[in-house]
């Protein structure tokens, strides 16, 4: 059977091996590693203490019965004592020079014991060490474990001379003063008094005299770099020890000012109570993991391309382009830190399917963003400011863990004292992190930090209209009842990149809903503003109840009033989600686009009017249109369709062509392909896409006109309860006439005019809507005294209801409640209220 570690034999093996022995505590010290030829195991080094009389073989067959070869064969190692090692071949191969390396004994002396531990994984066994001592019972648990960490220090070591072999074409290269100089110590920390036990090399790493050491844990901890003293001292939290196999690596600084590195291997005991105990512990020199020539011109190759990066994007794109493709990894995010939230710079891959929800949530526009309180982990690191590395199935939030299944890296970026941005790094095959990975991503960290600062000192005009674009914008649209509304918005590249380009989506009443996209003339801060202004008032005239037409009435005149020449271009929908009937006014906007349930696409013929902001007396007139489910309604700017080189019919034949082949199951990737691949933009560009799915079960409702009697609320009382036993609500009707009774006595109270009252059954919920003529929304009060004898009734109503509310309707209100109903509760009969006793005026049911 052969086994391949995958790199040559060189004398640096044979250094490696030499210097991590001297602290066994052994009389004699020794690595086997498999020779060139196959089925042989060769010695690598031995070390002996003084006066040792025997010595071991130069090698052992594979196929043979010695301890060598059964622990490099099972994967297991064997602890020998005299009894044990007399059942075993011991002189090795056959046609070794020293077949009796027992002085001529033949045998092993009576009183020696026998260490054999494999080095390295079943995947890629790299040798065994051999442990001998002059003792019959030499291995008690605590060596046993010590002696199992030191095998994990030597396998690390061949490992990390085995990737630099393989990387340079000078062999004399790996002889230099970092392998000449590995060696290490042993240590034992009682963690609940902090007392230690070091041998003279562990001190001597430390630079630390032996008459000096204290025997305390915070003399080392002093050496320590203050950057990696956190991931020191979490190894001692539960679950925070490292798994078998793998090191921690630490920078300690000596007293002449040196930075020096060292790997650290460690297992904690418990005691009988299960809490820790006890730490048993090996460091070693680790020189080695000293950055090579290749990654210092990372760094170099970054400096210089983040010297001439002059955006957010550029370094963003900079960075992206310097860590991919060297680190093998999946994915790449640079986010800026603005106050609660990451706002996203670059995502490498672009494609919003390859990140999880929270970064892709809000893919509106080219600044996707995400809340840093979703994600606690990622906001602790930002606190702490050190790079932070996870393993392959670390348990993280699942907004991180998407990102890196095989292993995850965050590096804080930090500037002028504070964090500015993150950068995360994700792997989705197992990715073990080495420790000059760790320094190369803390110093990348810096530079871009740096970099940030630098960008945005030169680029303030750009954030400034980024950050106004931004807070005008709606952050989040609405979930709708039978559709899925979905915006994206790119700003101009060119100029200050600010313009008036917005949309929106308006929940309105009795299941209807307004989309609305429109764009101000001009790119400049005023135009963003004036967009802000419009979208505030369009949104206030659609939320009181107006028609559509009188909303760009109303928009336009409003426009005029103001004192600016700029107009804008407006186009709105109303649609009834119900009946899928939709409203449609255009003022000098580029007409809507649908995509039929069968594929094909068209341009809609909407009667239009001119720009709002032209003339005090222009009408907007309707255009009624019905949707079928499975349609997909498609409103755009004309920065999409129309450029200098391209023709507005040209560009909407094009946006026609991407609607037709793109799938309309995720609305959102169906955005994306209408936007296109274009990076470079001479105006802004918004688009908003709805797809109307239809409603499965249609909401029930009955009216009733409340007369202003001494007995009304009894009247509404009655109508209530005869509406929801046809409707089958038993479980709730109490709450639900209560309720009745309480908004029912407000109106008439405290109102004049006309009160109706509307009764809407959903799948599972029931919404009760008492109208009134009155604009003044009704005030909750603060305490109510005991002995009052009003005051308690909109108390009663939030106590009782899931939700409640009020909203302007033209030139009154609606204070609203919702009831969730029982999973049970459903329309159980088809039946209008009163059918058994008859018409009653005032009743309305539809």
């Amino acid at each position: 059977m052969a086994y391949d570690d995958g790199f040559r034999r060189t004398e640096a093996v044979q250094a490696v091996t030499a210097r991590v022995l001297g602290s066994t505590g052994a009389e004699l010290t020794a690595v086997y590693v498999p020779a060139e030829a196959d089925g042989v195991l060769q010695l690598a080094e031995m070390v002996g203490g003084s006066g040792v009389p025997y010595g071991l073989p130069m090698s052992y067959p594979l196929s043979g019965n010695s301890p060598v070869a059964t622990a490099f064969r099972s994967g297991t190692a064997l602890w020998l004592g005299p009894a044990e090692l007399a059942e075993y071949d011991l002189t090795g191969a056959a046609d070794s020079a020293d077949t009796d390396p027992w002085d001529g004994a033949g045998k092993p002396p009576a009183d020696v014991s026998l260490g054999v531990l494999p080095l390295g994984g079943s995947v890629r066994r790299l040798g065994c060490l051999v442990v001998m001592d002059k003792a019959t019972d030499a291995f008690d648990a605590d060596r046993r474990h010590l002696l199992e960490l030191h095998a994990d220090q030597v396998a690390a070591g061949l490992e990390a001379v085995a990737a630099r072999v393989m990387a340079q074409t000078e062999r004399r290269s790996l002889l230099g003063p970092g392998l000449d100089t590995l060696r290490g110590g042993a240590f034992t920390l009682i963690l609940r008094t902090g007392r230690m036990d070091a041998d003279a090399q562990v001190l001597e790493l430390f630079g630390i005299a032996p008459e000096e050491f204290d025997r305390r844990v915070e003399t080392l901890l002093e050496r320590t770099v203050p950057d990696d003293v956190p991931a020191l001292m979490s190894i001692v939290e539960p679950g925070g020890l490292p798994g078998s196999g793998q090191q921690l690596s630490i920078r300690i600084r000596r007293p002449n000012g040196e930075l020096h590195w060292l790997s650290l291997r460690c297992r904690v005991l418990v005691g009988a109570d299960g809490a820790p105990e006890r730490m048993l512990g090996v460091v070693a020199d680790a020189s080695y993991l000293r950055p090579t020539a290749d990654e210092v011109s990372i760094v170099q190759r970054l400096s210089a391309a983040l010297a001439g990066a002059t955006t957010i994007r550029d370094v963003s794109r900079v960075v992206v382009a310097a860590l991919r493709a060297p680190l093998a990894a999946e994915r790449v995010a640079v986010a800026e830190l603005e106050a609660d939230r990451f706002v996203v710079s670059v995502l490498d891959p672009p494609e919003p399917g390859a990140w999880p929800a929270a970064w892709r949530s809000d893919w509106r526009s080219e600044w996707p963003d995400a809340a840093c309180h979703s994600m606690p982990t990622l906001e602790s690191v930002l606190r702490s400011g050190h790079v932070a590395l996870w393993p392959p199935g670390a348990a993280l939030e699942a907004d991180l863990a998407g990102i890196g299944p095989g292993g995850l890296a965050v590096l804080p970026l930090p500037a002028e004292g504070r964090i500015v941005g993150v950068c995360l790094i994700g792997w989705e095959e197992d990715h073990h992190f080495g420790p000059e990975e760790r320094s190369l991503l803390t110093a990348t960290a810096g530079l871009v930090g740096q970099a940030l600062v630098r960008a945005h000192a030169m680029d303030a005009g750009h954030e400034l209209a980024t950050m106004l674009q931004r807070s005008l914008l709606p952050r989040k649209l609405p979930s709708l009842p039978g559709g899925v509304a979905v915006a994206r918005y790119l700003p101009a590249t060119m100029g200050l990149e600010v313009g008036g380009d917005w949309y929106d989506v308006i929940p309105l009443s009795d299941g209807r809903i307004a989309l609305v996209i429109g764009d101000v003339e001009g790119h400049s801060a005023g135009a963003a503003t004036i967009m802000g202004q419009m979208r505030t008032a369009i949104r206030a005239y659609a939320v009181e109840g107006h028609p559509p037409d009188v909303v760009i009435a109303h928009a336009n005149r409003l426009l005029l009033g103001m004192e600016t020449d700029l107009f804008a271009t407006c186009c709105y929908v109303d649609l009834d989600v119900e009946e899928g009937i939709a409203w449609f006014v255009r003022a000098g906007h580029l007409p809507p686009l649908l995509r039929l349930p069968d594929g094909g696409t068209e341009e809609l013929v909407v009667e239009g009017g001119p720009p709002l902001g032209v003339a005090e007396d222009a009408e907007f007139p309707l255009t009624e249109v019905g949707l079928a489910p499975g349609t997909v309604l498609a409103l755009l700017t004309d920065g999409l369709a129309e450029s200098a080189s391209l023709p507005l019919e040209d560009g909407l034949r094009r946006v026609r062509a991407a609607l037709a082949a793109a799938d309309p199951a995720d609305a959102g990737e169906l955005a994306d392909a209408l936007l296109g691949g274009a990076k470079r933009r001479d105006d802004d560009v918004a688009v908003l896409v709805l797809r109307y799915d239809g409603m499965r079960v249609r909401p029930t409702r009955a009216r009733w006109t409340v007369w202003r009697l001494p007995d009304a609320v009894m009247h509404a009382r009655r109508f209530t309860g005869r509406t929801l036993r046809s409707w089958g609500v038993t479980e709730e009707q109490d709450v639900a006439l209560l309720v009745v009774s309480e908004l029912v006595t407000n109106a008439i109270a405290h109102t004049q005019g006309e009160v109706r009252l509307d009764l809407t059954l959903s799948a599972d919920r029931l919404r009760v809507g008492v109208n009134d003529a009155s604009p003044r929304s009704p005030v909750k009060p603060a305490s109510v005294d005991w002995e009052s004898t009003g005051g308690r009734g909109l108390l009663l109503v939030e106590a009782m209801s899931a939700s409640w509310g009020s909203v302007p309707l033209s030139g009154g209100k609606q204070v609203w409640s919702e009831i969730a109903l029982e999973p049970g509760e459903r329309l159980g009969s088809a039946e209008s209220p009163g059918a058994a006793d008859g018409p009653r005026s005032g009743e309305e049911v539809r």
